[in-house]
């Protein structure tokens, strides 16, 4: 996709919607950005407001207000769309509510003949994905939500303080649901070449006990920060522009992305849950099974099992 027209359409042009637009004016991402909203009068104010910035980037960008036909030639599409998640509301609370809104979403995007990815960020967002995936009827590799890749994000940032290493350095994951039951596999924790756990055996000054308090605290930093300014959206919406522009330019780099399970760890529902994916032009090209110890795997088990229920309590 490098180097040709790139054409991204945005579906939800909330705060998530919008720092995602931002990040990518500023990344110069893509080609083409149209934004479509259910409230017309905002995208096509935030449509002005991002091309009076344009004199200021290196973009050359085209960003207007568009429709659902507007998704024919698009090679990507962004959902964002969908309602707030409350003070105190669980992300599994949001799923009937957003639901009938992916109904009025998908399928008109489906009918307008596109046919490239969709990216997904709607909360529950494992469950959007599948939801979407559901809908659209496209190969489950097109189909691909966020995830737990802003969750690994706070993690290799927290482990960059912890350790004092700069949190690139840090590679580390956190799978399972975006949400209550993810967890961190500190089995598969690397600092640098070294595994984690060897450096607890060979430093006192590092503890598990540590661990797990940054792991609480990656796990309830969206309730935090809900609860400080209303919603979480800058840090989501540069992990959304960071996995669209592995599309655009085939990176096959690896992100903790919502993708559909293919009996990786010996499960076999049409689950999307947060796994290392390698992510390329052509969508999640191929899920990377983790070598889990049996309570890791059993973590993961109970995070695909509540997932699984979930979607099968849904009225379509």
């Amino acid at each position: 996709m490098a180097g040709l027209n790139r054409k991204v359409v945005l579906v939800g042009t909330g705060m998530v919607g919008m720092s995602f637009a931002y990040a990518a004016l500023n990344q110069s991402v893509c080609d083409e950005l149209v934004l479509v909203d259910l409230n017309e009068v905002r995208a096509r104010g935030e449509a002005m407001d991002l091309n009076h910035g344009l004199a200021f980037s290196n973009s050359s960008m085209r960003i207007y207000f568009g429709d659902y036909d507007d998704c024919s030639d698009a090679d990507i599409v962004v959902i964002c769309a969908g309602v707030n998640q409350k003070d105190g509301e669980t992300r599994l609370e949001l799923l009937q509510r957003n639901t009938r809104v992916f109904e009025s979403i998908v399928p008109r995007v489906v009918s307008s003949g596109f046919d490239g990815i969709f990216l997904v960020a709607t909360n529950p967002v494992d469950i959007m994905t599948r939801v979407t995936y559901e809908l659209s009827g496209f190969n489950a590799a097109k189909v691909i939500g966020t995830g737990t890749t802003l969750d690994t994000a706070r993690l290799r940032y927290l482990l960059g303080k912890y350790f004092e290493i700069d949190p690139r350095n840090m590679h580390a994951y956190v799978i399972g649901e975006h949400g209550d039951s993810e967890f961190v596999p500190w089995s598969q924790a690397i600092v640098a070449v070294n595994p984690i756990c060897d450096m607890l055996d060979d430093n006192p000054r590092y503890k598990q006990e540590d661990l797990d308090q940054i792991s609480d605290e990656v796990r309830t930093a969206a309730y935090q920060i809900i609860k400080a300014k209303g919603s979480t959206y800058y840090g989501i919406g540069m992990a959304i522009c960071r996995i669209v522009r592995a599309i655009f330019h085939n990176e096959n780099t690896v992100f903790t992305t919502s993708v559909r399970l293919r009996g990786e760890y010996g499960l076999r529902k049409e689950v999307f849950i947060g796994n290392p994916c390698i992510i390329n032009s052509g969508g999640a090209n191929r899920i990377l099974e983790l070598n889990l110890t049996d309570e890791e795997l059993e973590k993961f088990k109970k995070s695909y099992e509540i997932l699984d229920k979930s979607f099968q309590s849904i009225e379509f």
